[in-house]
């Protein structure tokens, strides 16, 4: 194990876009098929569970680093900016935000709320939809609150704040 090089120490706080954020426990090997596999064993603090993910899948799957404070504060400015709606096909808009959210980087993540909040103001979300909203904006909230080492409360009513009055 000592010969690779590891994105991610134990104790690290990472954000897995699927699962939410967590925090690396510990790395160890498991045998699988006679080879010896490395881990990253983390434990998501919102669903109290504990994911083991290969070491050579983890960028794979969109595991990251917390972004730094500046980052975060770009992300809350982004989601009060104008842009271009979404296909009105809710099938293609759910696809493209799905694709955004595997991708996982703090700013496709706050393209997600933004659109799919001024979505929800013209016409309700399907149901599908509104999952991928929710989890969306709880990942958004609590990687803002991790970086800006704010209560998630706070991070809440500010992004919301934002989205409502598009940053006046």
């Amino acid at each position: 194990m000592s010969e690779l090089k590891f994105a991610f120490k134990v104790k690290q706080k990472v954000v897995y876009p699927s699962q939410g954020i967590g925090v690396i426990k510990q790395i160890e090997e498991k045998e699988f098929k006679g080879e010896k596999i490395p881990y990253y064993v983390i434990f998501i603090e919102d669903t109290d569970m504990m994911v083991m993910v290969p070491v050579l899948k983890a960028e794979e799957l969109g595991i990251r680093a917390i972004v730094q404070p500046e980052d975060a504060k770009r992300a809350l400015e982004f989601i009060c900016e104008d842009f271009e709606p979404n296909p009105s096909d809710w099938k293609l808009r759910y696809q493209m935000n799905l694709d955004l959210l595997k991708k996982g980087t703090v700013m496709d993540i706050a393209a997600i709320v933004r659109s799919l909040y001024h979505r929800s103001k013209v016409k309700e979300l399907p149901i599908m939809e509104r999952k991928l909203y929710d989890q969306a904006q709880k990942l958004l909230q609590d990687e803002i609150a991790t970086a800006l080492k704010k209560p998630k409360t706070e991070v809440e009513k500010i992004i919301f704040d934002r989205l409502e009055n598009r940053g006046l």
